[in-house]
């Protein structure tokens, strides 16, 4: 049986937070020393508040103004034993871009965000894929695969796909940034990994000057070459650099849109 995913598995622990007895003031210098657009108010550790960028905008006239002046919304609140699927519900419901989450003494736990609910997605859908594979190269090899998960070095790794397409690359780069992308998938070989899924993943780590990146590694209980293994070998790929980046294959939808305009410019 698979088991749920939790709020507590995937919320932040250390919350950013603006104390009650605090003024407009300095919850304003909080605000711009941060990316984020709201802050939960505490007092003695427990949730009394959210404090957003459009209370402060309303307050800005007057800096000393205690934060426990400002009216607080009704607060939606979730538990850490909440399932994620429930939360997400939730928050989608209510245009909720963050969900404070508190024990059941109101002490704040942690904070649950849209990108941790896309975390979650990303995670949970991977395994099939790395079974799918797994269950292939079983059965066509006849042999044993066992699946670890660990850190790959980048100069490791062998390249399957001859090009990736730079829009798709800078998406990438902006998950790893995030924390959002999903682990490769590889096969070990006795001195190498072969890539099987995350050429544009592996790419875009290397252009942030990473050295490693999350895996999920397929052992084989004997040392196969695999038929995508070969065929890259065969089209001379043996190395990262081998990879092409095509920066000129957009989206079909955005070629449209880029001949509608110059077409209404003439």
């Amino acid at each position: 049986m698979i088991k749920k995913a939790l709020v507590k598995d995937y919320m932040t622990e250390k919350v950013d937070y603006i104390p009650y007895e605090s003024n407009v003031g300095k919850a304003i210098e909080l605000f711009l020393r941060s990316t984020h657009q709201s802050f939960p108010v505490t007092k003695g550790g427990r949730l009394v508040g959210v404090l957003n960028a459009k209370d402060l905008l309303a307050n800005y006239k007057t800096p000393k103004k205690p934060i426990k002046e400002i009216p607080q919304t009704k607060l939606i609140v979730a538990r850490p034993e909440l399932p994620l699927e429930d939360a997400a519900r939730v928050m989608f419901r209510s245009g909720l871009r963050q969900l404070p989450v508190i024990d059941n003494g109101g002490k704040l736990m942690g904070i649950l965000t849209n990108t941790d609910i896309i975390r979650s997605h990303i995670e949970r859908a991977t395994p099939r894929k790395v079974d799918m594979v797994k269950n292939l190269l079983e059965s066509k090899h006849n042999v044993r695969i066992e699946v670890k998960n660990y850190p790959v070095p980048l100069d490791k790794l062998r390249p399957t796909q001859e090009r990736i397409h730079a829009d798709e690359l800078q998406g990438r780069i902006y998950e790893l940034r995030k924390g959002l992308a999903e682990p490769l998938i590889v096969v070990k070989r006795k001195n190498y990994y072969v890539l099987v899924d995350g050429h544009h993943r592996v790419i875009a780590a290397k252009g942030l000057g990473l050295k490693e990146i999350m895996a999920h590694v397929l052992e084989p209980d004997t040392d196969i070459e695999t038929g995508m293994e070969k065929a890259a070998k065969n089209a001379g790929l043996l190395r990262l650099d081998d990879i092409k980046i095509i920066d000129d294959a957009q989206h079909p939808l955005i070629e449209i849109t880029t001949k509608l305009v110059k077409k209404d410019e003439n």
